[in-house]
């Protein structure tokens, strides 16, 4: 990881989380909630059981030590519990002995993990919640901005801003919703000893488990789910959805943003999105990043879905992928969408410009709405065939669309359907409408949190 690209591409909030330190204390706070549980059951002192949580702060122990150490065993969890187990017996020989008593290292691992997606998950949300707030004023802002519409690249039929705000905010509404779906199955404790089944707890492993579950406020899964990856893989299809869905803003934002088109901008500011030689340039900033992570994100979820497949009770290398793929996945995510938030709160929008790229087509754009006025008289080929032709010699002579459909015997349009043909209110149909759909959409969803 850079630290010369991590402001660029993380926050500091979601780096925090994935830090080496919250790592370590992802797997202590399980090591100290397991203590606390096997105490409940009965099965040693509650005193030992405080005196092994005591002791589970990760400022108490050494992470180069533990880093050189995980070289040589394989994952951190096996030096943290020896680390652990010294530290304890150093004050309470009795307590030592009960150091990470019934569990495997994957079982510490993968709740440490699972406690680490918890707060990303919250800090996730905030922000989702965040870019919604800002896509859905941008929509009700725009709800009568009319621009050209744009089909492979080239200008198609009009359309309303506030309809492309809608789309995007529909988008990250829809994994709003997604992300409410997928919490439940993503956090739940993983306890099952070394082959999954809490053998060596005997008729306790139940009372231990749930009790473990509860210290961690965690749900308790039907069984541990060592070689079973969906939740995480869930996780990872989730995110790289998230992360195709900015990508899709950021490359919208940054075709409005070319010099020919400049129909919106990001927010300006000192030195952002500036050039080292060509001191007129205002460079789309936040979009590259949403395209970069884009990027980004199909291998690393590939990676994840790859790692599903894992030997028997416990896997071999699948397992082993995950370690640094989430975190990388995770990081992505949350600089991404700080970006997309920040750029569509602070978006410069030009309406002006919008119509006259609009007007910029002398009529062309029309052209649709045109064919389908004339298809109630001529039928929908024939319609077709002669606003075709007019725009055709429209283009040709560098005249206005209105002027060669006046001229053309084929076209019995009047003069008042061709005001209503090229109003561009009348051009967007049902715009509006469904700009206010996706807007009461996402109220209803606010009204029954």
């Amino acid at each position: 990881m850079s630290d010369l690209l991590t402001p660029l591409f993380r926050t500091p909030g979601a780096a925090d989380l994935f830090a080496d330190r919250a790592r370590l204390q992802g797997l202590l706070d399980f090591e100290a909630a397991l203590a606390r549980a096997h105490a409940r059951a009965g099965l040693f002192p509650a005193a030992a059981a405080e005196r092994i949580a005591a002791s589970c702060r990760a400022e108490l122990l050494d992470l180069r030590e533990l880093a050189e150490a995980t070289a040589r065993a394989g994952n951190p969890a096996i030096p943290v519990v020896s680390a652990l187990t010294r530290l304890v017996s150093a004050q309470d020989p009795e307590a030592g002995r009960h150091v990470h008593w019934n569990a495997t290292s994957q079982d510490a691992m993968d709740t440490g993990l699972v406690l680490q997606l918890r707060r990303f998950l919250a800090l996730l949300e905030k922000d989702l919640e965040r870019l919604s707030a800002g896509l859905a004023r941008l929509a009700a802002a725009h709800r009568g901005t009319v621009l050209c519409g744009r089909t492979w690249l080239q200008q198609a039929a009009p359309t309303l801003f506030g309809l492309k705000a809608a789309g995007w905010l529909d988008a990250v509404e829809r994994q709003l919703v997604r992300l409410q779906e997928m919490r439940p199955r993503l956090l739940v404790l993983q306890f099952g000893g070394a082959a999954g089944t809490l053998g060596s707890l005997g008729a306790k492993g139940p009372e231990v488990a749930e009790a473990l579950a509860r210290e961690l406020q965690l749900s308790l899964p039907a069984l541990p789910w060592h070689a079973q990856r969906d939740r995480l893989a869930e996780l990872a299809a989730f995110l790289g959805i998230l992360l195709g869905t900015l990508g899709k803003i950021g490359r919208d934002l940054s075709l409005l943003a070319q010099t020919e088109i400049s129909e919106a901008f990001e927010p300006a500011g000192q030195a952002r999105g500036g050039s080292s030689t060509m001191p007129q340039k205002r460079n789309p900033v936040s979009a590259s990043v949403l395209l970069a992570a884009a990027a980004r994100a199909p291998g690393l979820t590939a990676t994840l879905l790859a790692a599903m497949v894992q030997e028997h009770e416990r896997g071999l290398g699948g397992w082993q992928a995950e370690w640094e793929t989430i975190p990388e996945l995770c990081l992505l995510a949350a600089g991404a969408l700080e970006h997309a938030a920040a750029a569509i709160e602070g978006l410069e929008v030009d309406p002006g410009r919008m119509r006259e790229n609009l007007d910029g087509s002398r009529g062309q754009v029309f052209a649709e709405a045109a064919a389908s006025r004339l298809a109630a008289r001529l039928g929908k080929a024939e319609a077709h065939e002669v606003v075709g032709r007019a725009a055709r010699r429209a283009r040709e002579s560098g005249r206005h669309l209105r002027a060669a459909l006046e001229e053309d015997r084929a076209a019995p349009l009047s003069a008042s359907e061709l005001d209503a043909i090229f109003d561009p209110q009348r051009a967007v149909g049902a715009a509006a409408g469904f700009i206010d759909r996706v807007l009461g959409q996402r109220e209803r969803r606010l009204g029954a949190r």
